[in-house]
């Protein structure tokens, strides 16, 4: 029996550490991860920020609880206290505990809109992208290129090469500088979708006949992971964004190639698209 319980809390140690570990991976979730992906853009900062202040917030108000039912469970038990109290009302007590829940919310509200503003407003942005919910994928259009679009599609598990993710890795990428300011409008072009992206701080719905814009600034270069958040049908668990961050230097030079290879069919498929918009 001991050694049972020796070799739990040893494999509960070793789980820890891997999840520890799990929250230094960049740009995707890992197995038994711990908190959020680390961030890796400004808005993602400022969330993390908020997410552990309302954790700390959270800790006090739940230990303050379960020392206040304690102390009543031993000081005001049948035993412990034959005969209450009588008392119905205490002023002090009712005064407080109406203050105090809101002076809390106003501590948190205020982190709370400056967050959401911050979140919401667009930079001035270097350069614009639009992602285009579909079911189950999402198309891109780079709008400041003229018909540089493609599509990116979930890449199945006999397709993958080696180190890329199941579920998330997609047959085109998406290519973005470093330190630049990136709208990212979004749109769908069936049903609701969300392009969401962890480590960006980004999740933004898709909607059919409306465009949303949000804002990015990536801070490091690597392969990051997001998918769709949004139930959207059968396949909903296999629309995955896959984003890679270069130097403005080696986008440039992606761009030259980017338009060789896609820009025609891109601009096909835009007027292919416009075509039937006008139809329907």
């Amino acid at each position: 029996m001991v050694k049972k319980i020796v070799a739990l809390f040893a494999a509960f140690a070793v789980s820890a550490l891997t999840m520890g570990n799990a929250v230094a991976a960049q740009g995707q979730a890992t197995p038994w991860q711990l908190g959020f992906q680390d961030a890796f853009s400004p808005v993602a900062h400022q969330m993390n920020d908020f997410h552990n202040l309302l954790l700390v917030i959270i800790t006090a108000i739940t230990l303050f609880v379960l020392l206040l039912l304690v102390y009543v469970v031993i000081r005001f038990n049948r035993k412990a206290n034959p005969t209450p109290s009588k008392t119905s009302h205490n002023t002090l007590i009712e005064f407080v505990w109406t203050v105090v829940p809101i002076l809390i919310l106003i501590a948190i509200a205020v982190p709370s809109f400056k967050l959401l503003y911050y979140a919401d407003r667009v930079e001035k942005a270097d350069m614009t992208i639009k992602a285009i919910g579909y079911q189950w994928y999402w198309g891109y259009e780079y709008v400041d290129e003229d018909n540089l679009a493609f599509e990116a599609v979930m890449l199945e598990e006999d397709e993958l090469k080696e180190g890329q993710p199941r579920l998330l890795a997609t047959d085109n990428t998406i290519v973005l500088p470093i330190d630049t300011n990136i709208r990212l409008l979004v749109t769908a072009e069936d049903v609701l979708h969300s392009w969401a992206m962890p480590a960006f701080g980004v999740k933004m719905d898709a909607v059919p006949g409306r465009l949303n814009e949000t804002w990015m600034r990536i801070e490091k270069e690597g392969m990051y992971y997001g998918q769709c958040s949004e139930l959207c049908g059968a396949r909903h668990g296999f629309m995955p964004i896959m984003v890679k961050a270069v130097s403005k230097e080696d986008y440039k030079a992606w761009l030259v190639k980017a338009k060789e290879e896609f820009a025609s069919a891109g601009g096909e498929a835009l007027k292919i698209a416009d075509a039937s918009a006008v139809t329907q």
